[in-house]
């Protein structure tokens, strides 16, 4: 998905200054990780407490992208926050539409651009590595914990792992969850061209049994609470005996019912994830597709992908509204934290 690079990459202003108009606040900061070679570019969405000028924040040829105050104040107040980790070909600002709409319903959320995994940097051999995105999470967390601004605003109790795709099995490494080469080996052996996420994996010649040791690793960052996951990859190599120690709660969410991924089919009839969790709840949105999740695109945003052989990611399946999917999808998350204590 190389168009995510040009379509969420960047911040676009704007000479107004949006009065009247409710936005959240937004802005940027850079990552160190011990893990990591190079500083990362990190984000915060939060409750804006003072108005600065109005930028569109994912804006692109394909992406409409998502007006947010940038640099404002926050709202007084202790928030939770919500660490959001993208998915494969993605990046921090493929969130604006979610991260906006949750920071104005009181929530911060926290994003990183993770190497290896990003737009214009997504490789199938660095993308089975789940919990170094959750080492990339953890030290954007450490980062504003330790901020003489941003951490007064923080309720460190409330601390929630959320993602999409391979986000969402980052998020699930986060809860403590590990999963096993072998028997995601086997699943690929299994369907095959059948899951997209295996045919990814096969066109960088990945040899899932032994260069795949990565997904077996720990990424569990105690400090976070609950854990939220929207079609979430690798859920039927799950290291079942690593469940036993998840009791946060965790909300699952399914995009579509006749047009699931095979990795993100969490239910009965799939990887059973909904089955094996002590502390779960489960929503599937239909009509959608993977790609629902996905920012609203342009109107030339289908046309540009099929120029350039991209994958369809403006596509939904018939009827959908794109909209209202996000829209049901905030009310989930929001409605899931408030019930935190």
């Amino acid at each position: 998905m190389k168009h995510l690079l040009v379509a969420f990459s960047f911040v676009s202003t704007t000479a107004a200054f949006a009065h009247g108009e409710e936005l959240a606040g937004y802005d940027r900061f850079a990552v160190s990780a011990a893990h990591r070679p190079a500083l990362m570019s990190g984000s915060v969405w939060y409750p804006a407490g003072t108005r600065t000028y109005a930028g569109f924040i994912g804006k692109g040829p394909v992406f409409k992208g998502t007006k947010a105050l940038v640099g404002a104040g926050v709202k007084s107040g202790r928030y939770p926050v919500v660490l959001f980790s993208h998915g494969s070909g993605g990046n921090m600002d493929a969130l604006s539409w979610l991260a906006s709409e949750l920071a104005k319903q009181g929530i911060m959320v926290v994003g990183v651009n993770h190497p290896g995994s990003m737009s214009g940097d997504s490789s199938p051999r660095r993308s089975l590595q789940p919990a170094e995105r959750a080492g990339d999470l953890s030290a954007a967390l450490d980062h504003l914990l330790s901020d003489p601004y941003f951490s007064r605003f923080i309720d460190p109790d409330r601390i929630v792992a959320a993602g999409f795709s391979l986000g969402g099995a980052t998020a699930l490494t986060m809860a403590g969850v590990t999963f096993e080469p072998e028997t995601y080996a086997d699943y690929c052996g299994r369907f095959g061209d059948a899951a997209p996420d295996c045919v990814f994996f096969a066109k960088g010649d990945v040899d899932l049994v032994s260069m795949a040791d990565g997904l077996a690793s720990s990424g569990r960052d105690q400090r976070v609470r609950s854990a939220v996951a929207i079609d979430p990859g690798f859920t039927y190599a799950v290291n079942d005996e690593s469940l036993s120690a998840v009791t946060m709660p965790i909300q699952l969410i399914s995009l579509g019912e006749e047009n699931l991924w095979k990795a993100a089919d969490v239910g009965s009839n799939g990887s059973n994830l909904t089955g094996k969790l002590e502390n779960v709840t489960h929503v599937s949105l239909s009509p959608a597709n993977h790609f629902t999740f996905l920012g609203e695109c342009t109107e030339q945003g289908a046309a540009i992908l099929e120029e350039e052989q991209d994958d369809p990611i403006c596509d939904d399946p018939q009827g959908t509204d794109r909209a209202d999917i996000h829209k049901q999808i905030v009310k989930v998350i929001a409605g899931f934290l408030s019930e935190l204590q």
